[in-house]
């Protein structure tokens, strides 16, 4: 690994990211490619990468693959040292089949990116209170997926019950149904096939209870860091812990990254896509961005829908109008988005909001 130190020349440099090794490249103002090199994925390759990197020259920009994934500690390291990171999204698959597939040739793509300005966003910090929301939820999510799980495994093996025990918990709801199987004390002869089945029936049934609690703990944990993080979204109606912890972490620690209200709504994938042709004028429905944040959304369209009266108002306009429901739910999500983004935006820096039109 040899260089040329030039402290006259402005270089960029490119990453292309991986779980145990990321591979870095770096071209000068031109687009020159000066070279190219793998360094291990820890915090001492971050300080080889960057090292190399500034020895070509005064590194001016580094574009980043996977800045929320396997990118993240190194996106960190670089904005610590100073570094102007950009996100860099992953070459589309027509550039691919023509030019091939490899490390270097990934490299050099996130910096041409980067070089070219079409990478430009800035990455997620994940240095904040959204980034502790966002890992509390990926436990509590996967806490309510095992608790499902357990539910419909002590549902199932109830089904092969003797009768005499699914006559004694038919009918029960799914907390009385926990609650009783919790609390069976079947003897000790695991050679039984009933007295197997209602070891089994307990080990499921505090199962879930547990995971109620952890879910609990999760919940209560989630409602105290969205106050805090988010303390004006909260209060807008048809938002909740959940849907405001999910566009929070949409948004993320530096909500400043994105540049306009409409910027957001492509985020979450609201803003429709144009699709006019010749005389025809029309626009496609947006399948993409966030779906999560898409989702979350809906949920707060769906609420106000029913509860929110300035809501009910604008449907029944547009109902007369001649709109569909879908395409209501569409409109008022692109309303709600521009909601969001103004609650998301600091204080200091807001006009006054941009509510639902009427």
């Amino acid at each position: 690994m040899t260089t040329m130190t030039d402290p006259t020349r402005i270089v960029t440099g490119g990453v292309d990211t991986h779980e145990q090794t990321h591979h870095a490249a770096v071209l000068d103002e031109v687009g020159q490619q000066l070279g190219d090199h793998e360094f291990p994925a820890t915090l001492k390759g971050y300080r080889e990468l960057l090292a190399w990197l500034g020895s070509f020259g005064r590194l001016e920009r580094v574009g980043v693959e996977g800045t929320a994934s396997y990118g993240a500690g190194l996106c960190r390291y670089l904005r610590a040292a100073g570094v102007r990171v950009v996100e860099v999204n992953r070459p589309d698959r027509s550039a691919r089949r023509l030019q091939g597939k490899s490390d270097p040739l990934d490299a050099y793509s996130a910096a041409r990116a980067a070089l070219s300005g079409s990478a430009a966003a800035w990455p997620k910090t994940q240095d904040g209170p959204v980034e502790a929301i966002r890992a509390l939820r990926v436990a509590r999510g996967g806490a309510i997926k095992a608790r499902t799980q357990a539910i419909n495994q002590l549902k199932s093996l109830l089904i092969t019950a003797p009768a005499e025990l699914r006559e004694e918990l038919r009918g029960l709801s799914v907390a009385r149904l926990i609650a009783t199987c919790a609390r069976m004390r079947p003897s000790p002869d695991p050679a039984d096939p009933e007295q197997a089945i209602k070891t089994g029936l307990r080990r499921l049934a505090r199962r879930h209870q547990f995971l109620s609690q952890e879910i609990n703990d999760a919940d209560t944990e989630l409602r105290t860091l969205v106050a805090v993080a988010a303390p004006r979204m909260i209060k807008l109606p048809g938002v909740g812990t959940e849907v405001a912890a999910q566009l929070l972490t949409t948004a993320g620690d530096n909500p400043d990254r994105l540049r306009s209200e409409a910027a957001f709504a492509h985020l979450c994938g609201v803003a429709p896509i144009p699709a006019s042709s010749g005389r025809t004028q029309r626009h496609r429905l947006n399948r993409g961005g966030d779906r999560a944040a898409n989702s979350a959304l809906y949920i707060v369209v769906i609420s106000r829908l029913r509860y929110d009266k300035r809501t009910q108002t604008y449907a029944d306009r547009r109902t007369a109008e001649g709109r569909s429901k879908p395409e209501i739910i569409r409109c008022l999500k692109r309303y709600v988005a521009r909601e969001i983004y103004q609650a998301l935006r600091p204080i200091s820096s807001q006009a006054d909001p941009v509510g639902m039109a009427s």
